[in-house]
């Protein structure tokens, strides 16, 4: 069984294999509270897309994961102190999806799955804009989303961002860079305008203001086991996913 990363496979590899989709992971570069590594977002994609597609072309799929974008939507943490964040513009991160889109379209490519790992990218909008232009089906899964019911039955305390979740996923997959003594408690702070802390209007929060560390959510319960727990059930949806789509046949208006 080949390995789905295409920065694993040569040439050869690559032309003598008729690939049925591909899986482009995405995240962020970003602070996870004071514990967890500025790359969580990008470790728990990748590991889950390569699970995933590993799953599926066991089961007979010929998914191919490509590198990375470390890079995602942080407009809103310059302002950390010491936060160094390499952050992009909206617009910036949908120029790039499109470029590769617009490649993988050109040679031929016919499916393409977007796998977001952090909640600042917001792409159905690009969706939107995309749809028709290329003759290429492109389809996004915001993991945490595809597995919100799983993560709500293996965790106590789910949050938002460097919370049990994550916490747990790195305890996991990268159990030297976790620092739980470091942990704040992920407690956020609220606005001053109560229609915002309930929800009914939608800003992007300055997280040097709503957070302590730039965690929220409580850490303190994850743990390896949830964390092994969550990258199996995970990666199982995922891989359910993709071989239904792999074996659709290609046609105009997919996947109708």
């Amino acid at each position: 069984m080949l390995d789905p990363r295409l920065k694993y496979l040569s040439h050869k590899q690559v032309r003598e294999n008729v690939w049925d989709l591909v899986l482009l992971p995405f995240g962020a570069t970003e602070p996870h509270n004071l514990h967890l590594p500025y790359g969580t977002d990008i470790f728990q994609v990748e590991e889950i897309g390569r699970r995933g597609c590993l799953k599926a072309n066991e089961k007979g799929a010929k998914a191919l994961i490509l590198p990375a974008i470390p890079f995602g939507v942080n407009t809103n943490y310059y302002q950390i102190p010491g936060g160094l964040t390499p952050g992009l513009k909206p617009s910036t991160l949908l120029a790039i999806i499109k470029d590769v889109a617009t490649a993988l379209s050109r040679q031929g490519m016919r499916k393409l799955v977007l796998l977001n790992g952090h909640g600042g990218n917001e792409l159905k909008p690009f969706l939107r804009e995309l749809f028709d232009e290329l003759p290429l089906f492109i389809g996004l899964i915001d993991w945490y989303k595809m597995a919100g019911d799983l993560c709500k039955a293996t965790l106590s305390e789910p949050g938002e961002h460097a919370d049990e979740l994550e916490t747990s996923l790195m305890l996991a997959l990268r159990p030297e860079l976790v620092n739980m003594a470091e942990a704040d408690d992920g407690t956020p702070v609220p606005a001053k305008v109560g229609s915002i802390n309930k929800g009914w209007v939608s800003v992007s929060r300055p997280w040097h203001l709503a957070t302590t560390g730039t965690g929220i959510g409580c850490p303190h319960k994850g743990t390896a086991e949830k964390g092994h727990a969550l990258l199996e059930s995970s990666s199982e949806r995922l891989a359910e996913v993709i071989l239904e789509l792999a074996q659709v046949p290609y046609a105009a208006g997919f996947p109708w």
